[in-house]
């Protein structure tokens, strides 16, 4: 049971292309956007379709293969962890961040 306490996989698009930073001692890490979608049919027969917003940081190898090959809209399917961090923010107010950290990542949209 302990492989599956924080345990996140997604499946969607990427809502613009990585942002890649380089942090430290050469330690790279990509910040993506990934929605996925849930389509529903709600009281009145009507088909919804729902988008949820993730942030997803990937460190290393995975922000290089992200830097890489990404590109906005790519498919891409996800594993990795919830992480909670908190900061300051200029004008001096606590900020609270909710991310998925990748260790996995699947490209799932086929090459041109």
């Amino acid at each position: 049971m302990n492989a599956i306490r924080n345990k996140v996989q997604l499946i969607g698009n990427l809502g613009q292309a990585p942002d890649i930073k380089v942090i430290g001692d050469n330690k790279k890490v990509a910040h993506l956007n990934v929605a996925t979608n849930e389509n529903y049919k709600n009281a009145k027969g009507e088909k919804v379709t729902e988008t949820q917003w993730h942030n997803v940081i990937a460190w290393g190898k995975l922000a290089d293969i992200a830097e890489k090959y990404l590109v906005k809209g790519t498919e891409v399917a996800i594993e990795g962890k919830l992480i909670n961090r908190n900061y300051t923010d200029k004008q001096g107010i606590k900020r609270y961040v909710t991310e998925v950290q990748a260790n996995e990542l699947l490209i799932l949209t086929k090459k041109a």
